[in-house]
């Protein structure tokens, strides 16, 4: 039997058209288009750096345009969206839920023995329960402690490393985010309809559970080797080729082979045909097409690294430099910053990638995405302070804006 062959370019478009980033909506978007991306992406990483709009919010933009970037926090607060660990930590589909559930109960999210620090503090962890639920959600500024002194990410206070046990466990689940602060409730608050015991079906098994997750990483990314599909939703490696493998001797996949690359790859029949990829916007570093970087380069040419967590005189592009997607290519890369209290947009550095080609085409489509990143995050003033070549800072700042 013959396999199914396509070219890399093939296979980029066919990833750009499963991520959203194969051309704009036609239509202006609206709430219900953010829970279908997300449903499409299938989860939506979570990070709190924001010298422009926070990754989450960013990702909607590049793939939605212009859009109102409550309709998330909303989306959160009623329901239709939960929290927890996946990809990294991310926003996911509430129909998904059972799936995520599985991994709670097996302890397979999380870091240490998260059950064991909670038996070995009892007495804090019904402190925090308690206060929950006579007070509702609280958020970790609410509980007071004095013996941890102010410091990084992980110089967490006690009731702080509670709370994140609780949740990695399903006991607390995200309520809604106060200024991005989450707030912690009680499960059977927040999904007061979710009963475990209930009946079997309510929650898979592990083997239902990878299976669905499997299928669901194949669908997003719109073609997959078997070495890119784990990391979509962090699945375990082992058995990972011999399920995809059964998957696509089920039906539920077609195998095919991408030339130039080695192995077998997979399509998701439910996948969308391929008519035009034409669209110029900028990319989040935690974005799901660029988050596997070596998938990136395989698939895309392209060499990323974000360099925020590079010592400052060892970055090479800048602290948080958004890759640029321009018609089905990743063409250059640029650190931006929002000034939101003086009302303008800093784009510090650009720079093209090697044997790009300053075409009209190219500075007419990438002009107007900054122009309307810009616009989105009430900066409508655009600086350009360095551009590689130099002629591209001139060039874009002279094209005309997208209303006049």
């Amino acid at each position: 039997m013959t396999t199914e062959t396509i070219s890399i370019s093939d296979a980029s478009s066919l990833m750009l058209a499963a991520q959203g980033l194969a051309h704009l909506p036609p239509q202006p978007a609206e709430k219900k288009d953010v829970l279908a991306t997300i449903r499409r992406l299938g989860a939506l990483q979570i990070d709190t750096i924001h010298v422009v709009a926070r990754s989450p919010y960013l990702v909607l933009w590049s793939r939605l345009g212009d859009y109102n970037p409550t309709w998330l926090d909303e989306l959160l607060a009623e329901g239709a969206l939960f929290e927890y660990w996946s990809h990294a930590m991310c926003f996911l589909p509430i129909e998904d839920y059972p799936l995520h559930r599985r991994m709670m109960l097996d302890g397979a999210r999380g870091w240490g023995d998260v059950a064991g620090w909670l038996r070995e503090h009892s007495e804090l962890v019904d402190l925090v329960m308690g206060r929950i639920r006579r007070e509702g959600g609280l958020r970790s500024a609410d509980f007071k402690n004095g013996n941890k002194p102010p410091g990084g990410w992980w110089n967490w206070k006690d009731e702080k490393v509670a709370l994140e046990h609780l949740f990695v466990q399903g006991e607390l689940m995200i309520a809604r985010r106060q200024n991005f602060q989450r707030v912690y409730d009680l499960r059977e608050r927040v999904l007061p309809d979710w009963q475990d015991g209930l009946d079997a079906a309510n929650v898979p098994s592990r083997e239902e559970a990878l299976q669905a997750l499997t299928l669901q990483a194949v669908k997003a990314l719109g073609v997959a080797r078997a070495d890119w599909v784990p990391d979509y939703f962090r699945l375990p490696k082992t058995g990972n080729a011999q399920r995809l493998e059964a998957l696509a001797n089920e039906g539920h996949l077609r195998r095919i082979e991408i030339v130039g690359l080695p192995g077998p790859a997979y399509i998701h029949p439910a996948a969308d045909p391929v008519d035009q990829v034409q669209h110029t916007t900028l990319l989040s570093p935690f974005d799901p097409l660029v988050a596997d970087r070596q998938r990136l380069k395989e698939l895309f040419d392209f060499d990323y690294t974000i360099e925020c967590y590079t010592p400052a005189a060892k970055r090479q592009f800048g602290y948080f430099t958004l890759p640029i997607l321009h018609d089905g290519a990743l063409v250059g890369r640029l650190d931006p910053k929002a000034h939101r209290a003086e009302g303008f947009f800093e784009i510090k550095a650009l720079a093209l990638e090697p044997g790009v080609e300053i075409n009209d085409d190219l500075v007419a489509g990438l002009s107007t995405a900054l122009r309307r990143l810009a616009d989105w995050h009430a900066t409508p003033e655009l600086v350009i302070r360095r551009s590689e070549p130099e002629e591209l800072a001139e060039r874009l700042l002279a094209f005309p804006a997208p209303n006049g």
